[in-house]
């Protein structure tokens, strides 16, 4: 290979809905790491979590519709959606990497909500193997509060943006400067109450997802 190492970042998530702090920890993170590709990879059956409250496709649809507009190198990834079984972020990011080669820069990125389970998602040492985590800090996070190991083992990690675009995997990255704070489970309550003028929904949403929301009847009871 020359010239510098291809850099991807990947993010992960139900995203039932995609909203506007998805969009933002993206644009942030392909920003800052100088993103070649941004690689979006919807859930399929996440392990942790309770019963998607719409489809697979309907939520590939919304994504989708999210990052159409947004100018980043977007590629819809559908492998979690198409596996059967439960949904490990390591079996993911070992796709990729077989996928992208040893030499690409894969950079992981997710929320501090995240980063406080991080200890409880299965194999997560092993994350470091196939790529980067890059997190992002959400409004009352402290880093000194967390004494998990995982938490830990990220912070004995750190490294600089440009250290994490030169290395394919093993780093991590704490990012301070993003502070948005969206919950899904908000605006699907909203959306089940039948709020449809509530004005988180018209902030918090691309116009995009909330018009195919509309016209799909999602999130009714």
């Amino acid at each position: 290979m020359t010239g510098k190492p291809r850099c991807v970042a990947v993010l992960g998530g139900s995203f039932d809905p995609p909203h506007n702090g998805h969009l933002a920890l993206a644009a942030h993170f392909v920003d800052l790491l100088q993103a070649d590709e941004l690689r979006i990879v919807p859930a399929g059956n996440p392990w942790q979590k309770q019963e998607m409250q719409t489809s697979a496709q309907d939520r590939l649809a919304m994504v989708r519709a999210a990052f159409s507009d947004t100018g980043m190198p977007a590629v819809i990834d559908e492998q979690e959606v198409q596996r059967n079984g439960p949904t490990y972020t390591v079996d993911t990011l070992r796709a990729l990497r077989e996928e992208l080669g040893a030499e690409t820069s894969i950079a992981f990125l997710m929320g501090a909500d995240q980063l406080q389970r991080l200890h409880t998602w299965h194999a997560w040492r092993e994350l470091f193997d196939y790529a980067h985590l890059c997190i992002a800090a959400r409004p009352g996070f402290a880093l000194h509060d967390l004494s998990d190991d995982a938490t830990q083992e990220c912070a004995r990690r750190v490294a600089t943006p440009e250290q994490i675009r030169a290395a394919p995997g093993g780093l991590s990255l704490f990012s301070a400067d993003l502070a948005v704070d969206v919950a899904a489970t908000d605006l699907r309550a909203a959306l089940q109450r039948g709020e449809r003028h509530d004005p988180r929904l018209h902030s918090q949403l691309p116009a995009a997802v909330l018009d195919y929301i509309e016209q799909h009847h999602l999130y009714r009871n």
